[in-house]
């Protein structure tokens, strides 16, 4: 008999699903064309809980729901899920499709990428703005995260144009950054509920370790920025993570803590995500490209960070209210 981490991301074998509704436009017409939707696939909805505040401008619910008794063959989740995928693009909100079972709502780990998830920026782009070469370096990040390139090729060109950058650069750079929305929310009630966390970064670790400190993440795992007699060297130091390794990283991580991969969060944006979001028992594409959100199993686009705790099935009532994390 296969164990219930070996069946928690099996929508096939499901016999149980758990849809999650996360948005400011969930009113009853939202609701009604959702509800619509899962019937003309052929489920039916068993329960109903609200996560999110009375009141609250961002709303949450979840249905438990289950095959229709009535439907003439076995529906497919799969069919559902692009049913879904269909209604949140049309009402601008976000709709998560998972099992229900035990491992959804116990997670352990949360692993983070950073630029562009945790943080708004890119941060090679932001250094290479001010090296002089912005406008070169911001095209190959864009279709780096696209997937349209490998990703370690096109970091050593971007990491190329910053050679002679001045390191006095560095901390305004980390300054001017702008933390994601939901991000310190995220981190302090994971971190209350006991959970671990992470970030494995293809950017560069003295950005990493700023952010880490100013959100309480534990551990860090980024680029090294050489730097020679006080400039850039423009040149890379030690192994890249590039999304294989992110994914090597993620799985070290949990052994060390004695976890299973299904026991993880794994959170990103870009094409070099996808490896560590697909092995993490919930990977969530966060305000991704499409292609990164069309692989993904969930995807966050429309909210902010601290919605994953909406996936994981916490009511806000339950969430920390984190003390100021402006300062990175």
């Amino acid at each position: 008999m296969s164990s219930p981490a070996s069946r928690s991301r099996d929508l096939r074998s499901a016999d149980s699903l758990v849809i999650t509704l996360i948005g400011t436009g969930l009113q009853a017409d939202a609701l009604r064309a959702v509800a619509e939707a899962v019937a003309d696939g052929g489920w039916c909805q068993q329960e109903e809980r609200w996560l999110s505040l009375p009141g609250a401008a961002r709303g949450c619910v979840e249905w438990r729901v289950c095959p229709d008794d009535t439907a003439d063959a076995d529906p497919a989740a799969a069919d559902l899920r692009d049913r879904l995928r269909g209604q949140s693009s049309a009402l601008g909100v976000d709709i998560a499709l998972q099992v229900d079972d035990l491992l959804r709502c116990h997670r352990r780990l949360i692993v983070f990428d950073m630029d562009s998830t945790l943080v708004e920026a890119e941060v090679i782009d932001e250094l290479a703005r001010a090296a002089g070469s912005w406008e070169q370096v911001s095209g190959i990040t864009e279709r780096a995260m696209r997937g349209e390139l490998e990703f370690a090729d096109s970091f050593r060109e971007r990491l190329a144009t910053l050679r002679g950058l001045s390191e006095h650069h560095l901390p305004t750079i980390a300054d001017g950054l702008v933390i994601s929305p939901g991000a310190a929310t995220l981190v302090a009630t994971l971190k209350a509920a006991g959970y671990r966390s992470a970030i494995v970064s293809g950017g560069f670790e003295f950005f990493a370790r700023r952010l880490a400190t100013a959100l309480g993440i534990d551990d860090v795992f980024a680029n090294t920025l050489a730097i020679v007699d006080g400039r850039v060297t423009g040149e890379a130091q030690g192994r890249i993570i590039d999304g294989q390794r992110k994914a090597e990283l993620l799985r070290t991580i949990a052994g060390s803590l004695q976890l299973s991969n299904e026991q993880v969060i794994a959170v990103g944006d870009g094409a070099n995500d996808l490896p560590m979001l697909g092995i993490a028992g919930l990977g969530v594409a966060y305000r991704a490209k499409p292609v990164v959100r069309a692989a993904a199993d969930q995807a966050i686009t429309h909210s902010g960070l601290d919605s994953i705790l909406f996936l994981l099935g916490i009511p806000e009532r339950h969430w920390c209210t984190a003390a100021s994390a402006s300062d990175i």
